[in-house]
C-alpha cells in the first residue's frame, strides 16, 4: 500500500525529496508557490555562480598578456549579455528539474502551503482558490529569504538584496556591502571584477567570522590586492537616500557614500503563515522550525528540511536532510550528521571547509597538530598563475585523526571533498599524507598540509 507524503516547498531539499520519495514507491505531492528550484536556483547559487563564471573570463582575459596572449581592443563586460546568460542557465536547471519531476510521476501544484492539521496541508493558488491535500506524511521545505536590517528597507534600485543583485540592471559605480560573510563577500569581488568600487562593512572584527582564522586572514589579503575597501567592527546606524545615490552612517561616526547599498547579513527562514503555532510546531529564537536528527518536527507525522529549519543553511545540507526525512517517513532509521558537511564560497579565490575550525577545537577542549601548504608552492598552481593559497588540516593531536580541512585557493570548492572523505571515515593525518597524488595537480596542497602535521612536507624548507 502506497503512502501519500505531500512536501511543501520545491527548493534543493524539497524537490530533492519529492524525487526520493518516489522512487520508494510514495505518491508524492509537491506544493510550490514561486518556482522549482528554491532560492538556490533561481535566486541563489546557480545565479550567483553563473554571474561569477562570467567575471571570471573578465579577469582572466584582462590578465591575458601574463600568459602570452595578445587581445586587442578594450576588454569590458555586455551585462545585458551576461544577464541573458545567467537567466538562460537558470532557465535550463528550472526546466530539468519539472521534468525530473513529472519523470517520476511527483504531482506538482502552484500555490502558498499552509498546514491544516497533521495529515491535511493546503495550498492556497494565486487566484485564491484552495485545494486540500491529504496524506500520511508531511514534510515542510519552505526555505530562507535575505534577512533584513533593522531600520532599512530594499527598495530593489538603491538599497539591494542579494535577491536583487543577481538581476543587476546596472553595475554602479561606488558599492557598499553591509555583511561580510559568505554572500557579501562573494558580491563584493563579483561587482569589483565588474567595475564597482566596493567597500564591506562587517560587524565582526574580520570576514567571514565563521571560518578558520588563518583562511579568513587570507582573503582579506585579497580583498586588499583586489583594491575592496574592508572596514570591520562597525555597524550601520542609519542609511539616507539622496539624488546621487545612499549615504550609510556607520556607528563609530564616519559616514561612507555609494551609487548602491548591498544589504547581505544573512538568511532569515520562511515560517510566517504555515500554521505552526496552531499546529503547535515547536520553533526556535530566530523562528527556524526544531527538528531532532531524523528531520522530525514537535508533532508526529510532520517533517522539516532545510534553510527553514536554521541549521546549517546550504542548499547540499537541504537536500541531504531530505533524504533522512523521506526515509524515516517510509519507515526508515536515517539520522542526520554535520559533522563532515563541506562548504564552498566562490570568492576569488575560492574557500572550501569541512569540519572543525582551530578556534572550535580550542573551544572544545581538544588538542590538536595542525599542517599547512601553500599553493605558491605548487608547480600546478604557478602554471594556473593561481598562486594565492593555503591548505590546512587539523588533526586530533592524540589519536591523529582528521578533525578539519580547510582550503583557500583555486578550486578548493572542488578539492574540499577529499578533505570530506578524511573526516567523515576517521583517516589519519598520516594516511591522507601516505595517499599518492597525482602530479602536477592543485590537490597535492592536501597531501603535504597532511605530511606537515608531523613537519613531514617534502616542498617546504626545514623551519628555522
Amino acid at each position: 500500500m502506497s503512502v501519500y507524503l505531500t512536501i511543501i516547498g520545491a527548493g534543493p531539499g524539497g524537490y530533492v525529496a519529492a524525487v526520493r520519495a518516489a522512487q520508494q514507491g510514495a505518491r508524492v505531492t509537491l506544493i510550490e508557490d514561486r518556482e522549482v528550484g528554491g532560492s538556490c536556483l533561481n535566486w541563489g547559487c546557480i545565479p550567483t555562480k553563473t554571474l561569477i563564471a562570467s567575471a571570471a573570463a573578465l579577469t582572466t582575459i584582462r590578465h591575458a598578456q601574463d600568459f602570452g596572449v595578445t587581445v586587442p581592443g578594450e576588454v569590458r563586460p555586455d551585462l545585458d549579455r551576461i544577464r541573458a546568460r545567467t537567466d538562460k542557465v537558470v532557465a535550463t536547471q528550472v526546466k530539468g528539474i519539472r521534468e525530473l519531476l513529472r519523470s517520476w510521476g511527483v504531482k506538482l501544484i502552484a500555490g502558498r502551503g499552509t498546514l491544516i492539521d497533521g495529515t491535511v496541508a493546503r495550498a492556497v493558488q494565486a487566484d485564491g482558490t484552495t485545494m486540500d491535500i491529504r496524506s500520511d506524511r508531511i514534510i515542510v521545505a519552505t526555505g530562507s529569504r535575505p534577512a533584513p536590517l533593522p531600520g532599512i528597507v530594499p527598495d530593489g534600485e538603491r538599497v539591494i538584496t542579494s535577491d536583487d543583485a543577481v538581476r543587476m540592471r546596472t553595475v554602479p559605480a561606488s558599492l557598499v556591502i553591509v555583511g561580510a560573510g559568505a554572500i557579501g563577500c562573494e558580491f563584493a569581488f563579483l561587482y569589483q571584477a565588474l567595475g564597482s568600487a566596493v567597500t564591506l562593512i562587517e560587524l565582526a572584527p574580520r570576514v567571514l567570522p565563521t571560518e578558520d582564522e588563518e583562511i579568513a586572514a587570507v582573503l582579506e589579503r585579497e580583498l586588499k590586492k583586489a583594491r575592496i575597501a574592508l572596514i570591520t567592527g562597525v555597524g550601520i546606524g542609519s542609511l539616507r537616500k539622496d539624488d546621487d545615490g545612499c549615504a550609510v552612517q556607520l556607528t563609530n561616526g564616519k559616514e561612507l557614500k555609494a551609487g548602491q547599498v548591498l544589504i547581505a547579513v544573512g538568511r532569515a527562514m520562511n515560517t510566517e503563515g504555515l500554521g505552526l503555532d496552531v499546529m503547535g510546531i515547536r520553533t526556535g529564537r530566530r523562528g527556524e522550525i526544531t527538528v531532532n536528527e531524523r528531520m522530525e518536527t514537535s508533532v508526529p507525522g510532520i517533517y522539516a528540511i532545510g534553510d527553514v529549519t536554521g541549521t546549517m543553511m546550504l542548499a547540499h545540507v537541504a537536500s541531504h536532510q531530505g533524504l533522512v526525512a523521506v526515509d524515516n517517513a517510509l519507515g526508515g532509521t536515517a539520522r542526520m550528521e554535520y559533522a563532515a558537511v563541506p562548504s564552498g564560497i566562490f570568492t576569488r579565490p575560492e574557500i572550501g571547509s569541512v569540519g572543525l575550525r582551530e578556534f572550535q577545537a580550542a573551544e572544545r577542549g581538544i588538542a590538536v597538530r595542525t599542517g599547512r601548504f601553500p599553493y605558491r608552492a605548487l608547480g600546478k598552481a604557478h602554471a594556473d598563475g593561481e598562486i594565492a593559497g593555503l591548505v590546512k588540516i587539523i588533526a586530533d593531536a592524540a589519536t591523529d585523526r582528521v578533525l578539519g580541512v580547510h582550503i583557500i585557493g583555486a578550486h578548493a570548492a572542488a578539492i574540499i571533498h577529499e578533505g570530506a572523505l578524511a573526516v567523515r571515515t576517521g583517516v589519519t593525518a598520516r594516511q591522507l599524507a601516505e595517499m599518492v597524488h597525482a602530479h602536477p595537480t592543485l590537490a597535492e596542497a592536501v597531501m603535504e598540509a597532511a605530511g606537515d602535521v608531523h613537519g613531514q612536507a617534502i616542498h617546504l624548507p626545514r623551519p628555522k
